[in-house]
């Protein structure tokens, strides 16, 4: 960052201002359009501004499609079309586009603009306590979450605890991941006693919270805890996709893939029970309303513009809708972009998730009910009436075109496919379980809308202290009833313990891989899944279990580089400090 911030980053700072700031005397951006360091006033608006200043760092990441799909491309569950995955997805995070190397320069940005505006908050001289605190927090609470990005996703990393603009020399050796820990560690555990609660009448909607920065620590500390367990055994739900009949493919069920666990590496001076306590204690107070107040919204209101409240997206990507800068591009390829009731040619549908991941929920559960969509039509269908179906099934074959498998009709097509149109199914890259998460958007015929990303739910919090309550405590009827929780709200059949009814949990084995496929289910395209194989050290297990290709032939195999991103080229050819890859890499 150079020494006075220019006219395009201080719009972008204003702009961030318009996202977030709920006052009605909003800054005149013509009035600032030349603004300077030194016009910043001393005071706790001009604080502000910088804090504003590094949440635009945040939106950043995300103004192209960088972000999140390098963080979600790799893993069991998603695929899509090769133009999609055949870099990052198929395993070859060294392409022709390094769409992995968004995670390291964007993320690495983030903590240089927060170190940026913590030196000149520390500088001034007429800001109220609370207010530089509050501050002073938020800057630490995005510092650490661009930390935790780049540790799990390249190991041991430089830490810069100063910014460039002051003098901190760019060439930083690489620092063990428990130095890293102890970073985010430390910039959390002020950060959540430093913030505004969401209970405090200063709090801004859409800013992060006490409860936030509670959560992301405790979500830390479980990372630690489930990546330097020795040894243990998870049961995950996958395993070959497909069988050929013949020339016919035929979709297989999920098998249950039993998986000795590995200590993943750089952890093992951790004691897993201690930070697995840790976890189980913060994610129990932030439960118990200590750090605000934070709850399940009903899933009615949860994916919906009603439902964006700090009780449970406690932090997310802000967006607007039409916005060339802060308009929320994502949404496009996971629930597509609608112009006159279809999906146009480059209007997105193309990031999907497997049949494997579907059949694990029940029939009746919401998040497949009402959170997939089983009703798509796009341009390539509108030169003959056409449209798709999913899951091809008979129960849905039958629901929307009326025939059973063997074609007799059988009834009548029902809402939404009575609409006159030749409804199908097959297995392939065009149907795939697309999720209506991010569906509810003032325009979705636009290529940015305000679709609202969640980086932190509070589901991940009560799913986080499941886990950990399992491993310190054994199996226990606190652990259970918080996954329960989650569960009852999207309808979902209560899980039992010790019980002769279907599915009993009977272990600590049993608990800990029900909560793990608990968060498969509940947070697809989140940006969590991969990086929850990783730190369970059962990523290669899970992805070799898959065999060479999925259903749709994007490629699943890996090998033990894959557990680490490369780090980009340009990054080892400009700080001299750092002289190898990580392991496998070029």
């Amino acid at each position: 960052m150079k020494k006075n911030i220019q006219p395009a980053v201080i719009f972008n700072l204003l702009l961030t201002l318009l996202l977030f700031s709920s006052c009605s005397d909003i800054l005149d951006v013509n009035t600032y359009s030349k603004i300077t360091n030194e016009h910043i006033e001393d005071s706790d608006k001009g604080a502000d501004m910088w804090v504003m200043g590094a949440y635009n760092g945040l939106s950043r990441m995300y103004v192209y499609d960088e972000f999140p799909r390098c963080l979600e491309l790799d893993n069991d569950y998603v695929t899509g079309p090769s133009w999609a995955f055949s870099e990052l997805g198929a395993g070859n995070f060294q392409g022709l586009n390094n769409q992995s190397d968004a995670v390291w320069k964007l993320s690495y940005d983030l903590i240089n603009r927060t170190n940026e505006a913590i030196y000149h908050i520390e500088e001034m001289k007429n800001v109220t306590e609370v207010a530089k605190n509050n501050c002073l927090g938020e800057l630490y609470f995005l510092q650490a979450y661009g930390y935790f990005l780049l540790v799990r996703a390249y190991g041991a990393v430089p830490i810069f605890k100063t910014s460039i603009n002051q003098g901190n020399d760019p060439n930083q050796p690489r620092q063990s991941i428990p130095t890293v820990y102890a970073h985010i560690i430390n910039l959390l555990s002020n950060a959540k006693e430093m913030i505004y609660k969401n209970t405090n009448s200063s709090y801004k909607e859409g800013r992060v919270s006490a409860g936030a920065a509670a959560s992301l620590l405790a979500k830390v500390y479980a990372t630690i805890g489930s990546a330097s367990m020795p040894s243990g055994t998870v049961y995950v739900r996958g395993g070959i996709p497909f069988v050929m009949n013949g020339a016919t493919k035929e979709l297989t069920q999920p098998q249950r893939l039993f998986i000795q666990k590995q200590l993943v590496a750089g952890y093992e001076s951790f004691d897993y029970i201690q930070y697995y306590t840790l976890a189980r204690d913060l994610a129990k107070e932030v439960m118990d309303k200590q750090y605000g107040d934070h709850e399940l919204l009903p899933y009615e209101s949860l994916w919906k513009k009603s439902g964006r409240n700090s009780k449970e997206h406690f932090f997310a990507l802000q967006t607007k809708s039409g916005d060339d800068y802060f308009g929320a591009l994502f949404a496009r390829a996971y629930s597509g972009q609608i112009v006159n009731g279809y999906v146009p040619n480059g209007g997105g549908l193309s990031h999907g998730l497997r049949d494997h991941w579907y059949k694990l929920f029940e029939d009746q559960d919401l998040r497949i009910v009402e959170g997939v969509m089983h009703r798509y039509v796009r341009q390539s269908d509108m030169s003959w009436n056409g449209g798709a179906f999913y899951p091809n099934t008979e129960e849905w074959r039958i629901k929307a075109t009326g025939k059973d498998n063997a074609g007799n009709k059988v009834g009548d097509p029902v809402p939404p496919f009575n609409d006159g149109r030749s409804y199908g199914s097959s297995i392939g890259e065009n149907y795939l379980a697309y999720v209506t998460k991010y569906t509810d958007v003032t325009d979705r015929s636009l290529t940015r809308t305000d679709a609202m990303l969640p980086l932190l739910r509070y589901t991940d919090l009560v799913l986080i202290f499941a886990e950990a309550s399992n491993e310190v405590d054994g199996l226990n009827n606190e652990a259970l009833a918080a996954l329960n929780s989650v569960r009852a709200r999207s309808n979902a059949s209560i899980k039992t313990m010790g019980t002769s009814e279907p599915g009993s949990i009977e272990s600590i084995e049993e608990f800990r891989s029900a909560v793990l496929e608990e968060r498969a289910m509940e947070l697809a395209y989140e940006s969590d899944r991969r990086w929850d194989l990783i730190r369970w050290g059962i990523y290669l297990g899970v992805m070799n279990g898959i065999g060479t290709v999925d259903e749709i032939n994007t490629i699943k195999m890996r090998e033990s580089k894959h557990l680490l991103y490369p780090i980009p080229q340009d990054e080892l050819l400009a700080n001299q400090a750092i002289t190898e890859n990580n392991p496998g890499w070029q």
